[in-house]
C-alpha cells in the first residue's frame, strides 16, 4: 500500500517555524497539525506563542485550543489525534504539515510509536504527585536518571504526568518505559523531514525579545487569569512561561526575577530541542540565521522535489 505523504517542520522555539509553515502550506495546498504540547490548551495563548487568526492567513490549523488547562494530555493521545487528522487531510486531497518543537510528540507520529499497555497504579501516582508538589518537577525528573536514562533525556522535566508514567512503568514492571514504547523500524508515512536551526547567539536574542514582547502583550494578565480561576498543580501550568509567573504571583520571585528565569528556561529548552532533533531524527536542516526569506524559498524547492501528490 502506498504510504501517505506528510511534511514535518521541526526546530527550537523562536526559530521561525510559524512563518515558514504558513508559506509552505499555502504553496502546497496543506493544512497544519500543531506538534506543540502546550498550544492544545484554551486560554494559554501568549505564553505558548500560539498563532493568531490573522497569522494563519486562512490556513486551517489542527490541535490548538481543544483542552481545558486543568486536563492532562499524553503523547499517546496526541499520536491518536494526529494520525486521524493525517488520514482526514489526505481524504481532502491536501498535504498534512506537522509543525512543532515537542520532539516526542512529533516522533510518536512519524515513527509510529507503539506504547506500553501497563496498567496505572493510582497509589504510586498519588505519591509521585505529592513529591512533585513538595520538591518540584525537576526533583521528580531526577528520579528517572538512574531508573530510565533514555526517558530522562527524552521527557521534559515540566511534563510531570509523563515523568510519573515513566516511573510508574519501571516501578510496576522493572522494565524502562523507554523500552516499552517502541518505534516501528520503518515510518508508516512518506515523510519529508525539515529542521530549522539558527546560530545560538541570534536564536537566544530572538528568544529574549519574544519574552519581552509576551510581557508587553499581557502575559502577566493571562497567567493571573489562570491562577485566579484555580488552575493549580496541573500539567499545563508547569510549562515555561507559566511556572515562572506563578512563582511571582505566589511571592516566590519578584517580577523581574520571573522574567529573567523565563528567558533562561526558554533558552535552555531551545538547546534541548535542538539536541533531541539532531539525535533522534534524520532531518534535512536549513539555517535561518541570515536571509530567512531566501531560506524559505530553498525549503519550497526542497519540498517540491519530494512531494508526489503535488506533482500529479
Amino acid at each position: 500500500m502506498e504510504k501517505k505523504e506528510i511534511v514535518v517542520l521541526a526546530g527550537p522555539t523562536a526559530v521561525g517555524k510559524t512563518a515558514a509553515s504558513i508559506s509552505l502550506a499555502k504553496a502546497f495546498n496543506g493544512e497544519i497539525i500543531s506538534g506543540d504540547s502546550m498550544q492544545i490548551y484554551k486560554g494559554m495563548d501568549i505564553g505558548t506563542a500560539k498563532i493568531t487568526e490573522e497569522e494563519k492567513q486562512g490556513i486551517k490549523h489542527h490541535l490548538l485550543d481543544f483542552k481545558d488547562p486543568r486536563d492532562s494530555f499524553s503523547v499517546q493521545e496526541f499520536q491518536e489525534c494526529a494520525t486521524c487528522l493525517i488520514d482526514h487531510i489526505h481524504s481532502q486531497g491536501k498535504i498534512p504539515f506537522l509543525v512543532g518543537g515537542t520532539g516526542l510528540y512529533v516522533s510518536s507520529v512519524i515513527y509510529g510509536y507503539e506504547f506500553s499497555d501497563v496498567k496505572e497504579d493510582a497509589g504510586f501516582r498519588e505519591r509521585m504527585e505529592a513529591f512533585a508538589r513538595k520538591h518540584g518537577a525537576e526533583a521528580l525528573h531526577e528520579k528517572l536518571k538512574d531508573a530510565d536514562p533514555k526517558s530522562y533525556e527524552a521527557i521534559h522535566p515540566n511534563n510531570v504526568r509523563r515523568v510519573i508514567r515513566a516511573l510508574e512503568v519501571y516501578e510496576t514492571t522493572g522494565v524502562p518505559f523507554s523500552e516499552k514504547g517502541t518505534a516501528q523500524k520503518e515510518s508508516p508515512y512518506d515523510v519529508t523531514l525539515i529542521g530549522l536551526m539558527m546560530e545560538r547567539e541570534k536564536l537566544y536574542e530572538r528568544i529574549d525579545y519574544r519574552v519581552d514582547l509576551m510581557m508587553e502583550q499581557g502575559l502577566l494578565d493571562e497567567v493571573k487569569r489562570l491562577y485566579d480561576s484555580g488552575v493549580r498543580d496541573c500539567q499545563s501550568v508547569q510549562a515555561i512561561g507559566y511556572k515562572e509567573i506563578y512563582a511571582y504571583l505566589e511571592g516566590r520571585m519578584t517580577l523581574e526575577e520571573a522574567v529573567s528565569a523565563l528567558k533562561q528556561n526558554s533558552r535552555r529548552y531551545a538547546k534541548r530541542q535542538l539536541t533531541w532533533f539532531r539525535n533522534k531524527m534524520d532531518i534535512t536542516w536549513f539555517d535561518m540565521t541570515h536571509d530567512a526569506e531566501q531560506k524559505v524559498r530553498e525549503i519550497h524547492e526542497f519540498v517540491e522535489g519530494k512531494l508526489i501528490l503535488n506533482s500529479e
